[in-house]
């Protein structure tokens, strides 16, 4: 038996039929959200249960059937509360069918960039969603049989269930590699805005490059800004401008208003720490995604009080 067998054997498989119902064929009105790979509607299955399902793009390309069995796979190994759980598949369509958990809440990209959800989006909750990424990377990383390498973390793969816990997702271009390989040399992918540099241009992918990524992401939750501007009268990259201002003891200029209205605390300091050196161009001198998780982890539990710091202290 094959390790697809394997996998296969420990999961559902649906009929097109049961899908077709669940989404009432696929209906426009049912689109949760459309990527790279496809779309995701949101269907009931006749138990009664709400799922998600991902419909993949058409399949005319050798690529893309790799990534769905590439997903099937690394899915099927996967058992963390902050990775999102893939419940089944189904083969007998032209184009493959993937079954998720619904996740009610939507991406972390649309909580952070969208003004309308009206929803408090405290320091409190951006600190827990970062130790809780940093653990399922972790994880991936460090304690599944072989280590799964993400590539393509960002805000956008995050979703948020209905306690706004994160789950990560999309892992049609996630690899394991082998126990004892040190990086992946492959063709580069990933999304512009969160790629590591050195993977840009070595094509070689390491875990540093899921922590530049996470990095990234970190700058995101504590500016509330996109990785890429669209303006022209300043300098596009999220990643340049913030570690500009923090070369320039200007940190509090560039964080998000929503999260200083009490100050600029020593917690906003550290974690922008953390982020500068997840963002180093020099790969090894990053920390390991282990670390970040530990460190986010004491800056969240540390148990002295909130401490605001002065605007005299050239840190504004």
């Amino acid at each position: 038996m094959t390790s697809h067998d394997n996998v296969l054997e420990r999961m559902r498989i649906f009929t097109s039929k049961e899908l077709e119902k669940a989404t009432d064929r696929f209906n426009e009105s049912r689109i949760l959200g459309r990527g790279g790979q496809g779309t995701v509607y949101k269907g009931m299955l006749s138990d009664g249960r709400i799922v998600a399902v991902k419909k993949s793009k058409q399949v005319d390309h050798e690529d893309q059937l790799v990534e769905f069995i590439n997903e099937v796979i690394i899915l099927s190994q996967i058992n963390h509360r902050n990775v999102v759980n893939l419940l089944g598949c189904c083969l007998e369509t032209e184009v493959p069918l993937l079954v998720y958990e619904f996740i009610p809440n939507g991406t972390l990209h649309h909580l952070i960039h969208e003004e309308s959800t009206g929803f408090p989006f405290s320091w409190d909750l951006r600190l827990r969603i970062a130790v809780e990424i940093a653990n399922a990377l972790a994880y991936l990383h460090y304690a599944t049989s072989v280590p799964i390498y993400h590539r393509d973390m960002k805000s956008s793969n995050i979703l948020l269930d209905e306690k706004y816990r994160a789950k990560l997702s999309d892992f049609g271009i996630s690899r394991s590699i082998a126990i004892g390989q040190t990086h992946l040399t492959t063709n580069v992918k990933g999304t512009f805005g969160y790629l590591d540099p050195e993977y840009f241009q070595t094509s070689q992918f390491t875990e540093k490059s899921d922590v530049y990524s996470f990095g990234v992401v970190l700058v995101e939750l504590l500016t509330g800004q996109k990785p890429i501007s669209a303006s022209t009268t300043e300098e596009r990259s999220l990643v340049m401008r913030f570690l500009m201002t923090m070369e320039e003891n200007r940190l509090k200029t560039i964080l998000d208003s929503r999260i200083i209205e009490r100050g600029l605390r020593e917690e906003h300091v550290a974690v922008a720490n953390l982020a500068k050196r997840c963002l180093n161009l020099n790969r090894k001198k990053r920390p390991n995604i282990r670390e970040v998780a530990m460190e986010l982890e004491s800056i969240r539990t540390c148990e002295k009080p909130y401490f605001v710091i002065s605007d005299d202290d050239g840190t504004s």
